[in-house]
């Protein structure tokens, strides 16, 4: 009992649940006043049709002394008397003394007044035994005749009175077995809220206590539990993946910075241990080198989490993604060719997508930068290309090199943060040059493919980076 009892006050706690008990008491309320309104309505309407039936019969028996005198006026009211279910009739002396009739006695005062009688009297059928309060009530309409005998035709009231009692139970009855389902359906819908909002409970004290995999439960009906749980789940996992990201940069922090600051303070050391000015100066230029690494690598970490956390350095417009290619391709063709590459573009004019200019323009050239850098002295005839165009209703900015590549089942670990496949570090870098491509395809609610340049070949099949945008909406 007690067990129940705590199990109804939860329940009670909940919104859903004080929300249908409103709702409860206010239909309760409503269907009562509807019993009331309809059995008060169809009494109504009987009573008005029994006024109806009693004049016309009561016109009909005038009719019947007019043409045949009093003799037709008593035939006709025995035999109406006899049948089952019969009005009320009585003949009485202008005085009000009783004739003839069905009926032994009448609550006096009736037959004084000519007309309908406004409110209803109590009388007594011959060889009945109801006495006093217990009888019968009726409404009646008294006609006087030519000759001063006043004639009175009445219908019991029994017969409204008992509907609007059936009425009035039947509606009692079925508003008590709706109620009763009411409250049926209201414990088990509570019940079975208040079960969905403990597993949500549950799965949050788990995620609280550190487990940021659990995620909350969903039913499948899309309701709005649903919709909440599988906000707060998006969030979840944007939060695990951040979090996730947090760690990863923290390890990869811990491990990659670790060597540039050992070889920091290294040639510090040999500075001070001596050597001539030129020796000086060589060690401070080093030094200066070795630190504007690590601020590059310190500033695209912090370019990551700005784009990661939404925080873009300007507001998202229409640019000329052409445009930035063009300018992009003009400022890198002079490096490449530097360094003995073909550089070769393939960009359609025109072009535009919503976006970051500058966010944009530096993934591209992150891009077009690890392409130089891993396709110099690949061997063979080493090309970059980058090239602009439409497919379907999207927009790919792609560019290709003809480097050793990535191989195909490291395409998901090559965007991570830190992660270089250069196991050595022989190359210049700091593996965040396609963190960062990733995280600025994200915020701009595309997505980064890759894929090798030259799949047929075994070696130096390449890779190719696209960068696909949504077409800008007309």
């Amino acid at each position: 009992m007690q067990r129940l009892l705590g199990r109804l006050t939860a329940l009670y706690r909940t919104t859903a649940v004080r929300l249908s008990a409103v709702y409860l008491l206010l239909f309760a309320a409503c269907a009562a006043v509807l019993v009331f309104y309809v059995s008060s309505m169809s009494e109504g309407l009987l009573q008005q049709q029994m006024r109806e039936a009693v004049g016309q019969e009561a016109e009909q028996i005038e009719r019947i002394f007019d043409n045949n005198g009093m003799n037709g006026l008593l035939r006709t009211l025995e035999r109406r008397a006899r049948q089952p279910g019969a009005n009320l009739y009585i003949i009485a002396s202008p005085t009000g003394e009783v004739l003839a009739g069905n009926v032994a006695s009448i609550q006096p005062g009736v037959l004084d007044t000519e007309g309908w009688t406004e409110t209803p009297f109590r009388y007594q059928r011959y060889q009945e035994e109801t006495r006093g309060t217990n009888r019968p009530m009726a409404y009646a309409q008294v006609n006087v005749l030519s000759n001063g005998l006043r004639i009175l035709v009445g219908r019991d009231l029994g017969e409204p009175e008992n509907f609007r009692k059936l009425v009035r139970q039947a509606l009692m009855v079925a508003l008590g077995v709706m109620g009763v389902g009411a409250l049926a359906i209201w414990y088990l819908i509570g019940r079975n809220a208040l079960k969905r909002m403990d597993r949500m409970s549950d799965a949050s004290q788990r995620i609280m206590a550190g487990d940021l995999s659990q995620r909350l439960p969903t039913s499948g009906s899309g309701d709005e539990f649903d919709r909440l749980s599988e906000s707060l789940n998006t969030m979840l996992g944007r939060i695990e993946k951040l979090g996730e990201g947090l760690k990863q940069v923290s390890d990869n922090i811990a491990h990659d910075l670790k060597t540039p600051l050992t070889r920091l303070r290294n040639k510090a050391e040999a500075a001070l241990a001596g050597g001539d000015g030129a020796d000086h100066r060589a060690a401070l230029e080093e030094m200066i080198g070795e630190s504007d690494q690590l601020i590059r690598t310190f500033n695209a970490l912090l370019m990551i989490s700005r784009v990661e956390a939404g925080q873009a350095p300007a507001e998202m417009s229409a640019v000329d993604i052409s445009g930035i290619a063009h300018d992009s391709a003009e400022l890198y063709e002079p490096v490449a060719e530097d360094c003995g590459l073909k550089f070769t573009t393939d960009i359609a004019d025109g072009i535009e997508v919503k976006g970051n200019r500058e966010l944009v323009g530096q993934a591209l050239g992150n891009l077009i930068d690890n392409a130089i850098k891993y396709a110099e002295g690949s061997g063979g005839e080493p090309d970059i290309r980058i090239s602009l165009a439409r497919r379907n209703n999207e927009v790919v900015l792609a560019v290709a090199d003809s480097g050793p590549g990535v191989p195909e089942d490291k395409y998901g670990d090559v965007v991570e943060r830190f992660v270089r496949l250069d196991a050595s570090r022989s190359k210049p870098g700091t593996g965040l040059g396609l963190s960062l491509v990733g995280a600025v395809m994200e915020m701009h609610h595309g997505r980064l493919e890759l894929d090798a340049t030259h799949p047929e070949r075994e070696n130096n099949r390449g890779l190719t980076v696209r960068m696909v945008f949504p077409v800008l909406p007309d």
